[in-house]
């Protein structure tokens, strides 16, 4: 959360000065949490798919150039988490409406956090040319799985039970995971952690006009798609 923190600060720092700054998340998770956050897709209209030296897909009469002209700071959080392409189209783009082509994404101050570094190729790396990740946003590994995610939670979620009603504790942090299941795990471990009485609801569990039984319910409770809830669905109030 301290990257978090720092990029709030430097938002609201340069907000109080009458400066533009432009905040912008690879996720939408990510870009919720940020004081007037897009993503970078929707901000800065990235097509889906890019092609090498391709560009953002707006015009230097539109809305978007206009803003991003008079940006002082653009904040990329998560850019580890996109394309190459996609951070090169920005640049692209920025190098033509700004008419800079000889400086990196036209002049513009872009912030990638300690990324800028690696790709920079002055952060330290060790004899095989990996880069160490920090301590500080890192939670060890001890090999022990439960563990570890109980671990995770305390950090990320420290006093969880003293603030759950609170709507800025709540919104301003998140455990980000690559699969549904994952994140359907997870989310089962915390409400179990949250106190009060807990109930569970299950879903409909067979499929229409299926008489040969081809879509059984185990099968489809086994589904973990992220534009429905789990088979099981556990809430809990206090």
């Amino acid at each position: 959360m301290g990257k978090t923190f720092l990029y709030r600060a430097l938002l609201a720092k340069l907000r109080s000065q009458d400066k533009l700054a432009v905040a912008i998340a690879t996720s939408g998770v990510a870009a919720s949490i940020m004081p007037g956050g897009r993503t970078s897709h929707s901000r800065f209209k990235i097509p889906l798919t890019v092609e090498e030296g391709g560009c953002c897909s707006f015009t230097k009469q539109s809305g978007t150039a206009k803003l991003l002209q008079q940006a002082a700071r653009i904040i990329w959080d998560e850019a580890s988490m996109t394309k190459r392409q996609n951070v090169e189209a920005l640049d692209n783009s920025l190098q033509d409406i700004m008419g800079q082509s000889d400086l990196p994404f036209g002049g513009k101050t872009v912030v990638l956090d300690y990324l800028l570094r690696i790709g920079g190729g002055t952060e330290e790396v060790n004899e095989d040319g990996n880069v160490r990740i920090l301590d500080e946003i890192c939670v060890p590994y001890s090999g022990d799985a439960e563990k570890d995610l109980h671990r995770l939670i305390g950090i990320i979620f420290p006093d969880l039970n003293a603030n759950m009603v609170d709507k800025d504790y709540i919104t301003t942090r998140a455990i980000l995971s690559t699969r549904n299941d994952w994140v359907d795990m997870i989310n089962i471990k915390m409400i179990d952690m949250f106190q009060g009485g807990e109930t569970v609801y299950h879903n409909f569990d067979s499929a229409v006009d299926d008489p040969h039984n081809y879509y059984p319910s185990e099968f489809l409770n086994s589904l973990t798609s992220n534009e429905l809830p789990p088979y099981v669905l556990k809430l809990k109030l206090r």
